[in-house]
């Protein structure tokens, strides 16, 4: 499966009967910490959903971290 995040192309070796969900993404990318969002194809998913929404190849995942500042 081939997804976008952030502009950059990645290949998952996931298999069709068992799609990868945006939780398991995360933790293979190591972007568990707190105040991370995201968006797939321009449709914010909430982190409340995150642990059944699944992936689909093409999906175009805008990732990113709040940052508090002044």
């Amino acid at each position: 499966m081939n997804i976008i995040v952030n502009d950059q192309t990645i290949t998952l070796d996931t298999p069709t009967d068992n799609p990868m969900t945006v939780q398991q993404l995360l933790e293979h990318m190591q972007r568990t910490q707190s105040g991370t969002a995201l968006a797939i194809n321009q449709t914010i998913i909430p982190r409340s959903e995150w642990r059944t929404h699944q992936l689909n190849d093409g999906d175009n995942i805008l990732l990113f971290q709040a940052i508090a500042g002044g």
